[in-house]
């Protein structure tokens, strides 16, 4: 990731690169013959920037520094959750701090923000008991304690912190009770019930090791120099400059504590520099897999083995690298079915000059590299990706792609001419044959500043039936973006365990809706730091109704109903099926 590194890339890579975008463009005639696309017969999307409006107020402290320490320029994240169970989704904030200056360090602050359910959030951070410690890195939530509040464990640059949902609005500290507080560089984390045993699991992923050594304190940092010693120059080094890390996985032993089984499981076998992760059943075996985006190293996917046994299958399985051997500088990652035929498919974010990557789910935990004939190969060539996520945008029943981008290097037009620092996301539509086109220019407002885009989330922040974003930027202030495109009808699913884990993790529901299916499944733990609303949305278009919504649970027990109007909010208790039904704020269109 640094100019020196990129240019080796660029140097090695050039020809390849040529040929590749000669053969993409081949391809995307190709497709484009036979594909009947047209623009002007889709519902508008529009997103406006509501974060003002929203009082949303954050500016993420990165702790900028003429040291250029690496953690400076690779956070921050955040999520949507509803903490407080009162069926609008709030949002968390990770703030950064200081590797360098402690007086700086004390200014970051993480900030919790409730969804009043009218269009503002208040900040709740103060009564929250909600406190920043550590240089914050990214967040995930989840009950692990199955007793309705959802929790929630924030990763850092040192040790991570679990935060019980106690009720009343208040978090209580329980990392070190919990047993949770890996002292390491922890990037992503998730929140899945791996053992299927009814209460969820908890995976981190570590980035590199900057410690001086073993022992010391995360105060106490390496710092390579990397720059221009003549010019007197320095940049943030790359990740290859530091050993790597191993992930770690802890088990839920369902009494308020955890044990890391990262060495027994496998898992903790292998060393990278794992930042993005999502946990889901790619081969639906009903078993939750793990894939583990890595920075300039091969990716990981770990399938379960035996009872805690995973073993890394990625090279095998086709996502391990892009399809010329070699490793991306992965970062954020989403599971989806974009394609509609019923498998999980991965999207990987990478570095400028790579693409992004698209990795097409075959089934019996085989992808094929799609990302030149998916349309978001050239498209992305330019930019350097963090969080992403699959979602409907428009309701048609069919998954697009939204991607938060910005440099690493905070000085990259010194080294680069017609770099940036700042960049523009970027907004793909699924046009169906397995394609996607780049609408970014015509997305709206929401979509028109550059920033230094880093987590992105996912969720109806409004309840009317339509997905909003959420995007953090390092070293400025978040992005709240409200969709207020013309999206066609949508049901919003909400699930409850009883016998699985009360969030439902790892379940997978499948609506069908005239000759159309679609599959969701619950994740707590994606993007890149972040994670999206719980809740799983279908569009439906302009159809009514759906005539089926079947929902696997984690615990194997399937519920099964029918017939569901379009346009509202539905409870499904495993065992029961709907238990409750609430219209979406909008009229049924």
């Amino acid at each position: 990731m640094t100019p020196a590194f990129a240019l080796r890339l660029r140097r090695g890579r050039l020809g390849a690169l040529i040929i590749a975008l000669i053969l993409s463009a081949a391809i995307d005639i190709a497709v484009t013959a036979g594909q009947k696309y047209a623009p002007e017969q889709r519902a508008a999307i529009r997103f406006t920037d509501a974060t003002r409006e929203a009082g949303v107020e954050f500016t993420h402290v990165n702790g900028a520094s003429p040291d250029k320490h690496l953690a400076e320029t690779i956070g921050s994240g955040g999520l949507f959750f509803d903490y407080d169970s009162d069926g609008w989704i709030d949002i968390f904030l990770v703030d950064g701090g200081s590797i360098a200056d402690a007086a700086v360090a004390r200014q970051a602050r993480h900030r919790l923000f409730r969804n009043r359910g009218n269009g503002t959030f208040q900040d709740v951070t103060v009564q929250s008991g909600i406190q920043h410690r550590e240089y914050g890195m990214g967040a995930c939530a989840g009950d692990y304690d199955n007793d309705g509040r959802v929790d929630l464990y924030v990763t850092n640059v040192g040790p991570n912190t679990l935060y019980r949902n106690a009720g009343g609005g208040v978090f209580t500290d329980v990392t070190r009770k919990a047993g949770v507080g890996a002292p390491l560089w922890s990037a992503g984390c998730a929140f899945a019930d791996l053992d299927r045993d009814g209460d969820l699991d908890l995976f981190v992923t570590n980035y590199v090791d900057i410690r001086l050594k073993p022992d010391s304190t995360n105060k106490q940092v390496r710092n390579p120099f990397c720059g221009n010693a003549r010019l007197k120059t320095r940049f943030y080094c790359h990740p290859l400059n530091f050993e790597p890390l191993a992930n770690i996985v802890y088990r839920n032993e369902g009494n308020g504590m955890f044990t890391d089984v990262s060495a027994d499981s496998g898992i903790g076998r292998v060393r990278s520099n794992g930042l993005g992760v999502v946990v889901a059943d790619y081969d639906d075996d009903g078993w939750p897999e793990v894939f583990v985006a890595n920075d300039s190293m091969p990716n990981f996917l770990f399938r379960r083995a035996g009872p805690w046994r995973f073993e890394e299958i990625a090279l095998r399985a086709g996502v391990a690298v892009a399809s010329d051997g070699k490793a991306r500088a992965g970062m954020g990652t989403d599971a989806a079915d974009y394609d509609g035929d019923g498998q999980l498919d991965l999207v990987v974010t990478n570095l400028d000059f790579e693409m992004h990557s698209l990795y097409r789910g075959l089934g019996r935990q085989l992808f094929a590299y799609a990302t030149p004939e998916s349309g978001i190969g050239p498209a992305t060539l330019p930019f350097v990706g963090f969080g992403v996520a699959f979602f409907d945008a428009d309701n048609d029943m069919q998954l697009d792609v939204a991607f938060a981008n910005g440099h690493i290097i905070d000085n990259a037009p010194m080294f680069r001419a017609g770099a940036t620092y700042a960049q523009r996301k970027l907004l793909f539509r699924n046009v169906g044959s397995r394609r996607f086109a780049d609408v970014t220019a015509g997305a709206g407002p929401g979509f028109a500043p550059e920033k230094v885009g880093r987590g992105l989330a996912a969720g109806d922040v409004d309840n009317d039936g339509d997905l909003d974003l959420l995007v953090t930027n390092n070293g400025q202030s978040a992005d709240l973006i409200r969709n207020d495109g013309e999206a066609g009808n949508a049901i919003l699913v909400r699930l409850v365990g009883t016998q699985s884990n009360r969030d439902g993790i790892g379940a997978r529901l499948r609506l069908t809706a005239g000759t159309r299916s679609q599959i969701r499944e619950v994740k707590a733990g994606s993007s890149y730091l972040a994670q999206n609303d719980v809740r799983q949305h279908f569009g439906l278009a302009s159809i009514s109704r759906a005539d089926r919504l079947a929902v696997r649970w984690p615990s194997g027990k399937t519920d099964l109903v029918e017939n569901v109007a379009a346009n509202q909010i539905v409870t499904i208790r495993e065992g029961e099926g709907i238990v409750d039904r609430q219209p979406l704020a909008r009229p049924a269109r």
